[in-house]
């Protein structure tokens, strides 16, 4: 008898499997599976549980300045520990991540220790690309782990317990041309494309896209550029024309996925129940508490392509017109259908029109008629609609990775170098010229980017990224990675006047309703809503607190305890 170990989680995930010399027939174990097509096809869908990607980090929105969840100063949580100043080793975003992580590093590991078995009985077409999809997969963690925790523990095999104590982490400067390793060997291995019933797996586009998100985070934009290119050239993906149906949950295949986890009913892997119920308004039977920032609302350009304290065309009593559309694809619009309901917050809308009865109704999202309806004002639109209140069961893909990003990764990479040319500003704007429903050529018809100042163009960049990234769970790492978040994330969210009373009193029925003036925006895009507050138009939600350290977060307390002189943990934990 023999005892092996599979590091899933560096030594809090150490887990003993004993091999016999009798290998059972009626059950895969990793003596006799990995010998055949179908049980590599088996073994690599494993990859693809929906938990190995989103957790935890499908939330990790609600830790930027885009969103508020029910934030007061009397009823404090700006998003969680991440952004109270508090993240430690125990918490579960910490342990998660790199949990989950680990398991998923584990199994391709098995995986490419194994799949020689079935040489021979399969193509090598096939052989190649299983181990293009456990490279790929092995890829994307590690990818995922050095951007949050630094230096890491690198394995590339099953090890035993005595070997695991001997290792510590490795320098992330080690660990990055390994990353890159693998993703180049799943770019050899993986097809370009699968038939309909695969398109849960990886392609080699796939590859290039993640590698390329992996270098822009590592600054390493020379690389970026090239597999973001070489992405681009393939020439199977393409922007799907109208924005706000990407993200429904009924858009199934689609030419810009480049990456998802498909989500079924039918197979009952579905969005989670509390994610569809927080982001449903309340009169639809929701709880409407999940929502967009005032900040994020402040981020989006006017539709002259300048920013709202620049722009003539901006109302800060009608934030929504005149604005770049993915504001009102992304953020519900005043006094429109909603989910089955006009929305409108107004303390003097007490009652709303319900569309599917055709009468009017009590207003459950206002604050005078409920005192939990949004706090900002503000409701999702992006992806939801009315077919989210049919069981409330969501079916909509987790997108990993689209070609929008693709096509910002390799302009941001360019502008990086300095390396400014057309096919930057075309990549650019297609991504704008498709919010606008136009093509990227009638630059009559949206505000083109034409700039190449690159001091310019980065501003335009990140503004971009915000505004059509919004709701997917990037602006976190966006900002962590321009070193903005200890300025974006220090400070107060904005809310409207708690006291729905004062707020029908000395904003709705002055007319001052929705802002009573215009944000300033500063130079990184950012919002500054301290005039409000100073007039008395709105109030101080929770605070947000992103101390220095949070650039990297801290390694789990328990496998720190564990290996206290293989694991120092990252300063200031």
């Amino acid at each position: 008898m023999k005892t092996k170990i599979l590091l899933a989680g560096m030594c809090l995930s150490l887990a003993a499997c004993e091999s016999m010399d009798l290998v059972p027939k009626s059950q895969g174990n990793t003596e006799s599976w990995y010998t055949s097509e179908t049980e590599l096809r088996l073994a690599s869908n494993d990859f693809y549980i929906l938990g190995y990607w989103q957790e935890p980090l499908s939330s990790s929105e609600q830790w930027s300045d885009n969103t508020t969840y029910r934030q007061t100063n009397r009823n404090p949580g700006s998003g969680g520990t991440v952004l109270d100043g508090t993240l430690n080793g125990q918490q579960y975003e910490v342990y998660a991540l790199w949990q989950q992580s680990f398991k998923l590093i584990a199994r391709t590991n098995t995986m490419l220790e194994n799949i020689h078995k079935s040489k021979g009985a399969v193509t090598e077409e096939v052989y190649n690309r299983y181990a293009g999809e456990a490279y790929f997969c092995r890829a994307c963690k590690y990818a995922e782990l050095i951007f949050f925790y630094g230096d890491v523990p690198y394995q590339e095999e099953t090890i035993t317990i005595s070997e695991a104590l001997q290792r510590g982490r490795r320098p992330k400067a080690e660990v990055i041309p390994l990353v890159y390793a693998d993703f180049d060997k799943a770019i050899a291995g993986l097809p370009e494309s699968y038939g309909k019933d695969e398109n849960i797996h990886p392609t080699k586009g796939a590859a290039l896209a993640m590698k390329a998100r992996f270098a822009l985070y590592m600054g390493d934009y020379e690389i970026a550029a090239q597999a973001a290119k070489a992405c681009m050239d393939l020439k199977l993906y393409s922007l799907e024309p109208d924005y706000a149906k990407l993200f429904k949950q009924s858009t199934k295949l689609n030419d810009e996925k480049v990456f998802v986890i498909p989500r079924s009913i039918e197979n009952e892997v579905m969005l989670d129940s509390w994610i569809v119920k927080n982001g449903l308004p309340r009169n639809a039977g929701g709880y409407g508490s999940y929502n967009p920032s005032w900040d994020l609302l402040a981020s989006y350009l006017c539709t002259d392509g300048l920013p709202i304290d620049e722009s003539p065309l901006f109302d800060p009593r009608k934030p929504f017109k005149n604005r770049d559309p993915r504001c009102t694809m992304t953020i519900v619009e005043f006094n429109t259908e909603h989910c089955g309901f006009e929305y409108d917050p107004s303390p003097a809308a007490k009652t709303v029109m319900n569309y599917t009865t055709g009468k009017t109704q009590s207003n459950q999202d206002t604050r005078i008629v409920n005192q939990y309806s949004s706090y900002t004002g503000l409701l999702w639109k992006k992806g939801i609609d009315a077919t989210w209140t049919v069981d409330q069961k969501v079916e909509q893909d987790y997108i990993i990775m689209r070609y929008a990003d693709v096509l910002l990764i390799y302009a941001e990479a360019m502008i990086e170098q300095n390396l400014i040319d057309d096919s930057v500003l075309k990549a650019i704007n297609m991504v704008r010229a498709r919010a606008y429903g136009v093509n990227v050529t009638a630059t009559d018809s949206y505000p083109a980017v034409t700039t190449t100042n690159q001091t310019e163009l980065r501003r335009a960049l990140r503004i971009e990224r915000r505004m059509e990234f919004a709701m997917e769970n990037q602006r976190l790492q966006d900002l962590m990675r321009w070193k903005l978040a200890g300025k974006a994330l220090n400070g107060y969210n904005y809310i409207m006047l708690i006291d729905p009373t004062e707020l029908l009193n000395n904003i709705v029925n002055k007319n001052l309703w929705f802002w009573g003036m215009t944000p300033q925006i500063d130079e990184d895009g950012l919002a500054d809503f301290a005039a409000l507050f100073n007039a008395g138009y709105c109030s101080q939600g929770a605070k947000r607190i992103f101390p220095e350290r949070e650039y990297l977060w801290p390694l789990p307390t328990h496998d720190v305890e564990l290996c206290p002189n293989l694991l120092p943990n990252n300063p200031g934990y």
